[in-house]
């Protein structure tokens, strides 16, 4: 499996390239950069400026907040100033996000991301080939590319989808080179059961590869005791405010805890977010997020994902002086 890293998206601009350049020492196969305070592509500049063999994807970069032409053009210049080591991860986050913080459309979102990515690839195909751009869909229309803004380079970054629904996941198996999951759909049951069945058959039935298959659980870890049960709160505060979002409960039905959900949601509603951790119960957690100190934390996600994932994100240390101990982690990890 891929190791790959994510990073803190608080994280000052300024940090972002020695981080990805510790990220590359300690062995790490990619690093995703996501969306959410930061541009992602100003991050995957920084973190491909400051490396020469970490693969750095977009993960996620919000499809929708953009024009298919903007993406196109930010991923093809990262992908070839940068040794290729460019991926596009692409999402649709949800409605409410999109229409209200970006002021953006959102009807109709696989169809939609469907017409996207093939916009996206259409621009690919015209700045390899020269060729007049074409692309006539029922969102998006792209027939004007003047020569001068055609950009230099011959290579097309590989497209990733990160999805949740079962819709979206087989868009995925219909027309991406890999699959992201949302922490809230990482669990290995889900992934066994749901998103890889439902992954491989949209592409048998697309006549295509199957997509590699990323998984982004929360992990909770560290070298003692004391900090993996305080890694853990932290990741339980955090899977508390993401199973608020009705999207993101599917997960919370296979698993017997449907009822969360709605609790959940009743306290956002009355803007009690500091008791939605409350609600979460310790088993739910202990079923969702793998916990375990960097001595056992490779034995662990073997057991939940060997077979059932091309990949795994977990993040490094917040304090790079742990990175000896942690390379211990990744030094096992890469055994299996």
């Amino acid at each position: 499996m891929e190791l790959i890293a994510g990073i803190d998206p608080g994280m000052s601009l300024g940090d972002v390239g020695a981080y990805a350049n510790r990220v590359e020492r300690l062995g790490y196969d990619a690093l995703h950069v996501p969306e959410m305070r930061s541009d992602p592509f100003v991050l995957a500049a920084l973190a491909l400026e400051a490396t020469s063999t970490l693969e750095v994807r977009t993960g996620v970069a919000l499809a929708f907040v953009r024009s298919p032409m903007a993406t196109a053009l930010a991923a093809w210049s990262l992908a070839n100033s940068f040794g290729e080591r460019l991926a596009l991860g692409l999402g649709p986050q949800i409605r409410p996000n999109i229409e209200q913080r970006y002021g953006m459309p959102f009807d109709r979102p696989v169809a939609r991301m469907a017409d996207y990515i093939a916009a996206v690839r259409a621009c690919f195909t015209s700045f390899a080939s020269g060729e007049p751009l074409k692309h006539e869909g029922p969102f998006y229309d792209l027939t004007r590319l003047q020569p001068e803004f055609r950009p230099e380079g011959s290579y097309a970054p590989s497209i990733w989808l990160g999805a949740v629904g079962n819709r979206m996941v087989a868009l995925a198996g219909r027309v991406a080179d890999g699959l992201i999951t949302h922490p809230t759909n990482s669990h290995q049951l889900d992934v066994a059961e749901r998103i890889g069945p439902t992954l491989r058959e949209a592409a048998v039935s697309a006549g295509r590869p199957t997509p590699s298959l990323v998984v982004s659980p929360l992990v909770a870890t560290g070298p003692s005791a004391a900090e993996v049960d305080a890694a853990l709160d932290a990741a339980r505060r955090r899977l508390a405010f993401l199973y608020s979002t009705p999207a993101y409960r599917p997960t919370l039905d296979r698993l017997g805890y449907g009822d969360v959900g709605p609790a959940l949601r009743t306290l956002v509603r009355a803007q009690r977010w500091d008791e939605l951790a409350d609600v979460v119960p310790h088993t739910l957690v202990d079923a969702v997020i793998p916990t375990a100190p960097f001595s056992t934390l490779a034995e662990s996600l073997h057991q939940r994902y060997l077979g059932l994932a091309d990949g795994v994100v977990v993040r490094p240390p917040g304090d790079p002086s742990r990175d000896a101990a942690f390379g211990e982690f990744v030094e096992a990890f890469r055994q299996h």
